[in-house]
């Protein structure tokens, strides 16, 4: 008997070993952005005071332009998924990109208010605190709907509107990434403050690219980074949080140039999505991309970055 206890601790202490070791092991604590900004926030990078918060931008290109591009990113991602369209137009537009409040290095937002009006109020008080006031306005997934938002609220600020795979209508998804799952439920979504494994982020950018074998190291190292910065986690809990608002009727009543870009193997917003805006904004254009998924921007930039050339008259630089 004595025997048998023995060799029944012993089995529960392994058991306790084997577990602590493999939290140890993703045990991911949040990062200052002090310890981020040598890798992500090279020049061009600068931050700007907007309120109380720094917001990491980009702005490159000539000042002169009269009507600057502004790119807006989607959940869980940072400016970095525009430098292939940047470094394409920089050379003759002003192109101005930053991470949105909860997401990228500009972290979470003071009042931890993650609705689409806020995010609207605050791609206002940027361009205003740069001294911008008319700008072609494009953002992918929840920036694309920050985007069409923005137009919606201020028609006169906005002259033309590049929608990469946007949302802004109740598409059900085919496939929703695990770390957005795990988000939204409890108590998962308390264990993500403490502990992410690089392999589930990996899953999750593999997830929304239409094919994830052009996915490289650094792009989920630069993922993972954005996630521990101090605050994302909780911020990223907060945004799933909220309830979808179906505001989708507000398109039907935008009037400007629209460039629509869909990945046809987009599964977190399918491409019906993408025709349902060209047929309610009257004279856009919807060009549905092969092979991609849902950040067709930074899957394909080059392939992307052409069709907003096309539709902004620029020469393609050689």
């Amino acid at each position: 008997m004595h025997l048998l206890t023995r060799s029944l601790l012993l089995l529960f202490a392994g058991m306790v070993f084997f577990f602590l070791a493999g939290v140890v092991a993703v045990w991911a604590p949040d990062k200052p952005v002090s310890e981020l900004t040598p890798r992500w926030a090279q020049p061009p990078s600068q931050f700007l005071s907007v309120g109380t918060m720094k917001v990491h931008l980009r702005d490159e290109g000539p000042r002169d332009d009269p009507v600057p591009i502004v790119l807006l990113h989607g959940t869980s991602d940072s400016l970095h998924t525009w430098d292939g369209w940047s470094a394409a137009l920089r050379g003759q537009r002003r192109v101005i990109r930053f991470d949105l409040p909860g997401f990228g290095l500009t972290g979470p937002d003071p009042q931890a208010d993650y609705s689409i009006d806020a995010y609207v109020r605050f791609v206002l008080r940027v361009l205003d605190t740069l001294g911008v006031q008319s700008v072609v306005l494009g953002g992918n997934s929840l920036g694309g709907q920050i985007a069409w938002q923005t137009a919606y609220q201020q028609p006169h600020r906005v002259r033309q509107l590049v929608l990469v795979d946007a949302a802004g209508y109740p598409e059900p998804p085919q496939e929703v990434p695990l770390v957005f799952r795990l988000a939204r439920s409890w108590p998962s979504n308390l264990l993500l403050e403490w502990v992410l494994p690089r392999g589930l982020v990996l899953a999750s950018v593999r997830n929304v690219f239409g094919d994830p074998t052009t996915l490289r190291a650094e792009q989920v190292d630069r993922y993972y980074d954005m996630a521990v910065r101090a605050g994302n986690r909780r911020a990223l809990v907060q945004r799933l949080a909220l309830p979808d608002r179906d505001e989708s009727p507000r398109i039907r009543s935008l009037r400007l140039p629209t460039l629509i870009l869909w990945g046809e193997r987009d599964r977190l917003i399918p491409v019906q999505a993408g025709r349902r805006f060209a047929h309610d904004i009257p004279g856009s254009r919807l060009v549905v991309l092969e092979g991609l998924g849902h950040v067709p921007q930074q899957e394909d930039p080059q392939r992307t970055v052409a069709e907003v050339q096309h539709f902004l008259g620029i020469a393609p630089q050689r």
